[in-house]
């Protein structure tokens, strides 16, 4: 209950450039390749490809998405261990030191699924202690409860580069192609999401089992 409340407090901020909330989560694709190709696609006649594939493994993709300004970056990682989530963080980080994702931000207010990998000691499993210390310092953190990972606004996201890019055989050349061009379209869209669960609305039962209700604002969602 504390947890959760926690984490739809945060949704209920106002916006604040010095303090942008990001949710952050990840998802495992399985790559394939098509060894024998296929045919492109002719008027009327979508692309075909050949039923036989081999497989070639897994790949990992961080995602953090900024619900009310619309900006979702992505990193594609071969392994999802707690050292590649530090450096999805410390990337995170340097965007804001940068002035490229959060240029007004002074810290970055992250809303996280509770597993052991996400957690601050990742960073010291990444870094030095005073660099890990340092990159600490530069997030606020918040973890979703038990059976409570569905307030993680970035599932949502999720679903949506599962459905718009993800959703056929793809090997590692190609999701290291599509994935960066599916995120820049997002983010040229600016498409935000609004979530209407708040604290008002939560039953006093557990979340688990609760109904969603988030709204996508996106012109291709």
């Amino acid at each position: 209950m504390r947890d959760r409340e926690d984490v739809l407090s945060v949704y209920e901020r106002p916006y604040e450039a010095t303090r942008p909330v990001v949710c952050v989560d990840e998802a495992r694709k399985e790559l394939r390749s098509t060894p024998r190709g296929g045919l492109p696609a002719e008027p009327g006649q979508q692309k075909r490809q050949d039923h036989e594939y081999t497989r070639q493994g897994w790949a990992n993709l961080f995602l953090a998405v900024e619900p009310l300004a619309g900006k979702r970056p992505v990193q594609v990682t071969q392994r999802r261990t707690s050292k590649d989530f530090a450096q999805f963080l410390k990337s995170l980080s340097d965007d804001l030191y940068s002035d490229d994702l959060y240029p007004d931000a002074e810290r970055i207010v992250l809303v996280l699924d509770n597993l052991n990998t996400h957690k601050p000691s990742c960073l010291y499993e990444a870094f030095a202690a005073e660099e890990a210390f340092g990159l600490m310092q530069r997030f606020e953190w918040h973890y979703t409860p038990e059976h409570g990972s569905w307030l993680n606004v970035a599932e949502i996201e999720l679903s949506v580069l599962e459905r718009r890019c993800l959703a056929r055989r793809m090997n590692r050349a190609q999701l290291a192609r599509e994935v960066p061009a599916w995120e820049a379209c997002r983010n040229a869209l600016q498409g935000t999401l609004d979530g209407q669960f708040t604290i008002a609305l939560m039953p006093v039962s557990s979340c688990v089992g609760c109904t969603r209700r988030c709204k996508v604002n996106s012109s291709i969602e």
